[in-house]
């Protein structure tokens, strides 16, 4: 049996769709996702989520890619070094790249307690994976991102998130869409903003609890704000500390809720 081709040319037509679908349009138009990294991939497989193609350079395996590898079923195309660093997304490639159909998330019906966590207009990869991260390592039941945010199963998000958005039910709606969801089920909500009086450790956050976050700048809308409850992270004025990370204010929040819940299991 011959050895399979190894793509050299920048100018193969594999290499120029990779290189396409960085792009988040593109993504969508073509209705996959592009994972990257041995980790992300595996977690992505033990999750269920089927691969449709994969792109592998030997030359830069990490020993994690290359245990791996071999046991991922997708047709599959090696690349040389020099064509794999075109199409990464990242400085020090680990060799693995692959493509998905872009998952369809219907979450599960929560039960008597259950914690969700509402993102509202956040733009940042990086911010938007270390939640997922977060909420997965904290035990949330679920992650709701709202319209044109950062793409929830992009690359970036993907990777800061370290494969979390596929253990965790991660669902894109609208507002309404979202509103009624949370209505429907009867979830207390919780709108986390600088300018509650109340702290985060005061407002009771057992049963089913929405946690709701906006961006850093904006904060969540008036309409977000008209919550059951709305709490504020304490922060040290004296040295003019006026505000924090979502992605922290988010790990407090998701940590407050699993506190009190294992504080509520023990009485």
């Amino acid at each position: 049996m011959s050895a399979p081709e190894v793509i050299t040319s920048l100018q193969n037509a594999h290499v120029k769709r990779l290189v396409r679908l960085r792009a988040r349009r593109e993504r969508e138009q073509d209705h996959v996702i592009l994972i990257e990294g041995a980790r992300e991939i595996a977690r992505a497989v033990s999750s269920g989520v089927p691969l449709s193609a994969l792109y592998t350079s030997p030359d830069l395996h990490s020993p994690e890619a290359r245990d791996l590898a071999p046991t991922l079923r997708a047709p599959t195309h090696e690349l040389s070094r020099a064509a794999f660093e075109k199409v990464s997304g990242r400085e020090n490639p680990d060799g693995l790249i692959a493509l998905a159909p872009t998952p369809h998330v219907t979450l599960p019906e929560p039960a008597g307690q259950a914690v969700t966590v509402l993102l509202h207009g956040l733009e940042k990869p990086g911010n938007v994976g270390a939640i997922l991260r977060s909420a997965d390592a904290a035990g949330a039941d679920s992650v709701i991102v709202l319209g044109r945010g950062a793409d929830p199963y992009g690359p970036n998000v993907i990777r800061s998130s370290q494969g979390s958005v596929f253990t965790l039910p991660v669902a894109v709606m609208t507002e309404d869409e979202a509103q009624a969801w949370l209505s429907e089920r009867h979830f207390t909500t919780v709108a986390c903003t600088p300018d509650a009086d109340r702290t985060y450790w005061d407002a009771p956050l057992t049963g089913r609890v929405a946690l709701l976050l906006g961006t850093e700048h904006e904060g969540l809308p008036e309409h977000w704000r008209r919550t059951d409850h709305s709490v504020s992270i304490p922060m040290n004025a004296s040295r003019g500390a006026d505000s924090l990370n979502v992605a922290t204010a988010a790990a407090l929040m998701l940590y407050e809720c699993a506190r009190q819940r294992r504080a509520q299991g023990a009485g």
